[in-house]
């Protein structure tokens, strides 16, 4: 029989510092920090400059404790066990005074055994929390290591906790504690499920075969004791995404490892591809008198996941595969959703997941600076259909290896596989973040380290974590680093095999038109400014200059603001004022991106993915981000929404402002296309200029050129040039599906005109439906509610026909009653002329 006796809810805690010594509750799970807030001890450190008085916290000692009541039917139990599922990071845990353990890893799920600390009636368990800060200081003090990534805090390396919560480049040096995620005691006696793992078999015949390999952990008592021992039975039940019965099957102890057959599956598929179906599995430990003693549940999905490495013809591949399907993936890289980890809440993070799959994302990287997330991320992106490239949890380091660091990062490693393996989302595991690289080429920063950090990487990430990993998971691809070619050194960016990391745009101050051939670019980015309700969430109207204190605050890279302000000087006319320059920020930051997504769109086959740096932010700032943290679509997230589509369109030049353009239609679904696609070269007046029609079928999985042009004639006039531009557009019968438009000059040189806007609201059943018109071409119009954060389904768009653009809002993004004059009072309309000038 099993119990759980959460010892979640109410804690009393209090700072170890002699001048804190007032005794504080909290709810648990919960942090030092979100407890703080709650007893309004701090300010938000996420205000102003708030972040760095909050980080000093964070070098004192805290104390949690809690009073939890015992039965005398508890202890008739044979086994009590603590179990931590998230302990952050460095604690002593003790039981009515006893020192029961101590733990130094975050990653870790800890099991303790408990049950000579319980006495009858009341107990007390006490978590005594080691600052990580006043550890990683000491620890920079006394190690050799130099190295630490741009905004981290040296010494972090040496713990096993989250390495952003140190600082990055995009977050604060905020390492909070406590008991993040649920702890318990769970009871028990005889038996119980240890551990389910379930491997697929998809053959020819058309059915799905399901290998299970079930153990069952039995007290010592019991199993030295042959003539007591009992014949236990597993019902296995598996249930189709409906809850239909497929099949429910009784076998005895002799059968831990058997097999399931499910007759006619229904395959999951990435998001695009098709559908997401789950299957639930239940398994319920029974005892000759069929009582139940456990029961282990889940869903999968029936699918194959690989990564092809394939020789050819431009190298070597770098395709995940899913169900025999080489996928074009496309997506971004994701980074915790907070600091403050009582922040993240289911809904929160489905919202972002839903947010994925709207802008047809069909694959997340869960980067290796962070932590593993919460079992309903996992969840979320099962039902969505993204795949999950999952890092392990290290990244950006340099880490000295011995006995101690080894047992954690094994351990830490396998309960984590154990843990994911089963979900469907799950494409593959990679071993850490850019070290491979780094030691590759020597990077400025790891220069002059000591040679057995570099031998000890290899033994880390070539040998000792690729075995625990295949422990438990035998049938997930493994990618020893991102970026590499597969390990050893051997040369890990390369563009024709494995995968990339590619900043030479944005670091290096490089064009867009720097972006090369690649197989599969899992890394590059651009940064832009949140939107201004975002900025003043943290500042006073007098921050709101971008090299304010507060504002370069929120800015984590030293050399952004300088890096935005150039791109803007290349491009766009100076912005008149700080709203508008984190518009245009936003505007760069999604030609960067679509720039590069379109390139190697084209490019199919030669390159198979594209992962963009990043999709969220886990405070409020300036940063690489589509999405920022109070959930607000930038420009490039509306913009992924139509390079990401798995079937459209793209117009690429033969060099940046050429007159010599070619158009290409994408089709990344698993059917044939007829489609017919417009090509129009306009004046900024919308009058039509030229025009030719192309129509025609696009076979699954392809991508066709299907118009050549030169615009010479037009755009060797000068003033001509500065005010025609094309029109490409791709229609399904009448319907007008996307479409995309390129100018001869760079915007800065384009002749806007200063546009009137009319705007119309109606409503539908569920949907506000907006219309805005110009009295001229406009680009990049952004639609933005004044007291209301709403998600449309289009935005940054160009206006290209007098008709206007008609794109709607869902009436649930509203809490309260809305009405379309209200919210056409509410609508603000900018577009690029808009941004400069009175």
């Amino acid at each position: 029989m099993r119990k759980i006796q959460s010892l979640n809810g109410i804690w009393q805690w209090h700072s170890e510092s002699a001048s804190h010594d007032a005794v504080y509750t909290g709810e648990v799970p919960g942090t030092v920090i979100s407890h703080m807030l709650q007893n309004k001890l701090i300010e938000d450190p996420y205000w102003r400059s708030n972040e760095y008085a909050v980080r000093e916290l964070m070098a004192n000692n805290y104390l949690y404790e809690r009073n939890f009541t015992v039965s005398g039917e508890d202890l008739d139990f044979s086994c009590a066990e603590l179990i931590c599922d998230g302990i952050d990071t460095i604690a002593s845990i003790s039981i009515n005074s006893r020192l029961v353990a101590e733990t130094r890893d975050m990653h870790r799920t800890y099991r303790f055994a408990v049950k000579e600390f319980l006495q009858e009636g009341e107990n007390r368990i006490e978590v005594f929390f080691h600052s990580p800060l006043d550890f990683v200081r000491k620890e920079d003090e006394g190690n050799d290591i130099f190295y630490a990534s741009t905004g981290c805090i040296h010494g972090n390396a040496a713990l096993r906790k989250a390495h952003y919560m140190f600082g990055w480049d995009w977050g604060p040096q905020l390492p909070d504690m406590g008991i993040f995620r649920n702890i318990a005691i769970e009871y028990f006696s005889e038996a119980k499920i240890q551990d389910v793992q379930i491997r697929q078999e998809h053959g020819s015949s058309g059915s799905a075969g399901l290998k299970f390999e079930v153990k069952i952990k039995q007290l010592s008592s019991y199993e030295n004791r042959q003539e007591q021992r009992q014949t236990w039975f597993t019902e296995t039940e598996i249930t189709d995404p409906e809850g239909g019965l497929v099949s429910r099957t009784v076998r005895n102890s002799r059968e831990w490892q058997y097999e399931e057959t499910i007759p006619e599956p229904r395959l999951w598929w990435p998001n695009g591809l098709g559908e997401h179906p789950l299957y639930r599995v239940s398994i319920r430990l029974l005892d000759e008198a069929e009582t139940c003693h456990d029961t282990y549940e889940c869903r999968i999905g029936l699918r194959t996941v690989t990564v092809s490495t394939d020789k050819n013809e431009y190298g070597n591949e770098f395709a995940i595969t899913v169900n025999g399907i080489k996928i074009f993936t496309m997506g971004a890289n994701y980074i915790p959703e907070d600091n403050i980890l009582t922040r993240v809440t289911k809904e929160r993070t489905a919202q972002l997941i839903e947010d994925c799959a709207a802008a047809n994302f069909n694959c997340l990287r869960v980067w290796g600076g962070g932590y593993y997330p919460d079992d309903y991320f996992y969840d979320k992106c099962d039902e969505e259909g993204i795949l999950i490239w999952q890092d392990l949890m290290f990244g950006c380091n340099v880490y000295a290896l011995n006995d101690t660091f080894e047992e954690d990062i094994v351990e830490e490693t396998k309960d984590n596989v154990r843990r994911l393996r089963h979900h469907a989302c799950l494409a593959l595991w990679c071993g850490n973040n850019e070290m491979e690289w780094g030691w590759a080429d020597e990077w400025a920063r790891l220069k002059g380290h000591h040679p057995r950090y570099k031998a000890d990487y290899t033994k880390i990430f070539e040998y000792i974590l690729p075995r625990a990993i295949k422990a438990c998971d035998d049938t997930t691809f493994f990618w020893p680093s991102s970026p590499s070619s597969g390990g050893a050194f051997d040369n890990p960016n390369a563009t024709n095999r494995g995968d990339q990391h590619y900043w030479e745009v944005w670091h290096s101050g490089k064009p867009f038109t720097e972006y090369g051939d690649f197989s599969f670019c899992s890394e590059y980015g651009f940064q832009s400014f949140p939107h201004s309700k975002t900025i003043a969430s943290f500042t006073l109207p007098e921050d709101r200059n971008i090299f304010s204190k507060v504002m370069e605050s929120h800015q984590k890279n030293p050399a952004a603001n300088g890096k935005i302000l150039n791109y803007i000087a290349d491009y766009f006319l100076y912005p008149k004022d700080t709203d508008s320059l984190a518009y245009i920020s936003q505007i760069l930051q999604l030609k960067a991106i679509e720039y590069g997504v379109e390139h190697w769109r084209r490019k199919r086959g030669q390159c198979m993915g594209s992962l963009y740096w990043q999709l969220n932010d886990c405070w409020p700032v300036a940063s690489w981000a589509s999405i920022d943290y109070y959930g607000r679509w930038k420009a490039l997230h509306y913009g992924a929404r139509r390079f990401y589509a798995p079937f459209t369109i793209s117009i690429g030049e033969e060099k940046e402002l050429s007159p010599h353009v070619s158009y290409y239609v994408h089709n990344d679904t698993r059917e044939e296309q007829q489609c017919r696609a417009d090509i129009l070269l306009m004046d900024h007046e919308f009058r039509v200029l030229w025009e030719e029609a192309w129509e025609g079928g696009l076979p699954a999985l392809s991508v066709l050129k299907c118009k050549e042009t030169d615009f010479s004639p037009w755009t060797d006039d000068e003033a001509l040039c500065s005010s025609v531009y094309s029109v490409f557009r791709l229609f399904r019968g009448e319907e007008l599906l996307t479409e995309r438009t390129v100018l001869f000059v760079k915007p800065k040189h384009f002749d806007y005109h200063a546009p009137a806007y009319d705007v119309s609201v109606t409503e539908s059943e569920h949907s506000f439906d907006i219309t805005v018109k110009a009295s001229c071409f406009c680009q990049y119009v952004e639609l933005y509610l004044k007291d209301f954060d709403v998600i449309f389904s289009d935005n940054f768009f160009d206006i290209t026909s007098p008709e206007g653009v008609t794109v709607h809002v869902s009436k649930k993004d509203f809490k309260d009653h809305m009405s379309p004059d209200l919210v056409k009072e509410n609508l603000v309309v900018r577009s690029v002329a808009d941004s400069y000038g009175s």
